[in-house]
Formats: C-alpha cells, structure tokens, sequence
C-alpha cells in the first residue's frame, strides 16, 4: 500500500522556490510553475522564445535557488562533443591519458542556443540527457545527481542553423515559453535593476536533499484508471490525427502523467485531475509533435490540434470508482474543483 503524500512539505518547498526565483523573473507566474513541475520530475527543459525576456536568468535562478553546480554552454556551429561531454588529454609526466570533465559535468546546465550547434554536437547530449552519463574513449562517466539541463532556443530566424532532430526534442521533459512582461511588470524590471541585477542577492532556498524528498513524495500522488486512460488517449489521438506526421510517444505519456502528479502536490491535492492533464498538455507535446503537409498547407498550428483532441475526447468512466478506500474521489470533486487552463 502506497502512504499519503506529504502535500504540505511539498507546498511549503515550492512556494518557497518560486517566491525566490519571482524576485528575478517577475510576473510569469506559470512559467515558474512548469520549471518547479520539471525539477520536481527531474526532467529537462527547452525554453523556447524571442531573446531578451529572461531564458538565461530563469536558468541561473533556479541553480541559485538550490544551490546546486551550474554550468553555461553557449551553443556554436563549430562546437564539438568534446567541448561538451570532456575529452581525454596525455599527461607527459603522468605517462597516460587523463579525462577532462566538460562542462555538461554539472547539476544544472544552461545550453544557450541549443539549434545553433551543428547535429554532431546535439548528438552528445542523448546519451547525457536520457542515461544520466557521458562515454569518452568507451569509459563512462556519471553525472551529478540531480542533472538537469535546461536549453533555450530563440523562435527568431524559424529553428536556428540547425534544427533539433525529434530524437533530441523527445529528451525535454516540457517546453517553456515566457514572454513579453506585461507594462507594469517591465516597470518592475527596470527598477529592480536600476543599481545592480537581484540575481546576485539571490541566495539558497532548499537544499537538493530537500529536492530529492520532495520528488519521492510527488510518485505518491495517486491518478485513476480513468486519468491514465485519459493520458494514453489524448497520446494515442496525436499518432492517428490527419494533420500530424509525427505523435507522441510512450516518453511523452509518462511525462503528462509525472507532471500531472506534480501540478496536483504543488496545488495541495493528492489525486491527479483531468484539468491537470489538460493545462499541461502543450508544454507536454507541443515540442514532441511534427505536423503534415497538409496542416501546414491549411496554416494550422499544434496547439489548435491540441485543443481539437481535447474537445473530441471526453473523460471517460469516474476516476475514483477504483481507487484506495481511505482516498475521496477525485472526479465527484471535478465540479467542485475547476482547475487549469483548458487548453
């Protein structure tokens, strides 16, 4: 038998994480939301968007937050593996060959630009981003724990020099997007920045112990037969719809389904909801899904597909019809709880 969920440790760890980083990234509310949902699953991030509006400082803020090792690579066409993963140099007085960590050898890595570096060196990243380690001269070598790599990647100029191949895209647990600051928030930008940036007041929330407790206790959350068929549904409607080329796969599934699991413990619930799955879906799969011809030829974009499947596609059965005895049923409170954008 699976214990309760310590929702309020959770709730007190997040909010304290979020009232941190807010003093750098200012009114973007549910874009901290889906960083924290990502830490909390120990998944990656691509924050994608128009320069300037804080991607790096999202990053950095996190990192400061935990406290954890951080490292920056800025993404070049002539970027090799070795600049990322390390490389094995001869040491003459050693007589051999010593490896040299790069800097992928750190608990949260920055990747700026991820689409401007040739495939090669996106390549490096699969075996870092999927098996937590790196391989040099067929010797591996494990990274820190918790590893999480967050990459932006600017929408000016389509996809970069080189677009990500959907192997790598797949690897990122949800996508970011933050956006113009509305005018009153850019005020309160330019002024926390008038003497020095609050980036470097920015201190130690939580410690990674206190990250790595909160992440056990967010497998706990209980989700319905109903939900995970709702999950595997909206998943299975992306593989046969007319205007996509490519769905979603089983990686995108476990994902909806873990950061349910985390939107539901941060709101104080331990039963995950439809509208969970719902306000998560385009973070989700937006990145993980290749439209046809034909949609691009009719001008649609992934999230109008998205919201289609979710029109078409009701909850089916009761979400607690099955679940523990000691637990309420999560969908006779549906009514109740509105939650989440539906999109």
């Amino acid at each position: 038998m699976i214990d309760e969920p310590n929702l309020s440790y959770v709730n007190t760890l997040t909010q304290s994480m979020i009232e941190n980083v807010s003093k750098v990234i200012v009114g973007k509310p549910d874009a901290l939301e889906l960083a924290i949902i990502g830490l909390l699953c120990e998944g990656h991030l691509l924050i994608e968007d128009i320069p300037g509006v804080g991607k790096t400082m999202l990053a950095r803020s996190l990192a400061r937050t935990l406290g954890c090792s951080f490292k920056r690579i800025q993404f070049t066409p002539d970027m090799l593996p070795g600049d990322i993963i390390g490389v094995n140099i001869y040491h003459k007085a050693a007589g051999k060959y010593v490896f040299q960590p790069g800097p992928i050898m750190a608990q949260i890595v920055l990747i700026d630009e991820v689409n401007r570096a040739a495939p090669k060196a996106q390549a490096a990243l699969l075996e870092a981003m999927e098996e937590r380690q790196v391989t040099v001269d067929s010797v591996s070598y494990r990274l820190p724990s918790p590893f999480i790599v967050l990459a932006t990647e600017n929408r000016i100029g389509g996809r970069g020099t080189f677009p990500l191949p959907n192997s790598q895209l797949d690897r990122f647990f949800l996508r970011i997007q933050l956006g113009y600051p509305q005018p009153q928030d850019e005020v309160m930008v330019i002024k926390n920045q008038q003497f020095h940036h609050p980036i470097k007041d920015l201190g130690q929330r939580v410690t990674t112990g206190d990250l790595f407790k909160a992440q056990e206790e967010i497998k706990k959350i209980y989700v319905s037969p109903a939900v995970e068929r709702y999950i595997t549904g909206i998943v299975d409607q992306t593989r046969h719809h007319p205007d996509i080329f490519l769905g979603g796969s089983p990686r995108a599934s476990m994902a909806l389904y873990r950061a349910g699991q985390a939107r539901a413990a941060i709101r104080g619930r331990s039963f995950t909801l439809p509208d969970d799955v719902k306000a998560l879906i385009y973070p989700a799969l937006g990145h993980r899904i290749l439209l046809s011809p034909r949609a691009h030829l009719r001008k649609r974009s992934v999230e109008q597909i998205l919201e289609e499947i979710l029109e078409n596609l009701p909850v089916s059965g009761e979400a607690g019809t099955d679940q523990p005895a000691r637990r309420k049923s999560p969908l006779r409170l549906l009514k109740r709880l509105p939650e989440g954008n539906p999109r």
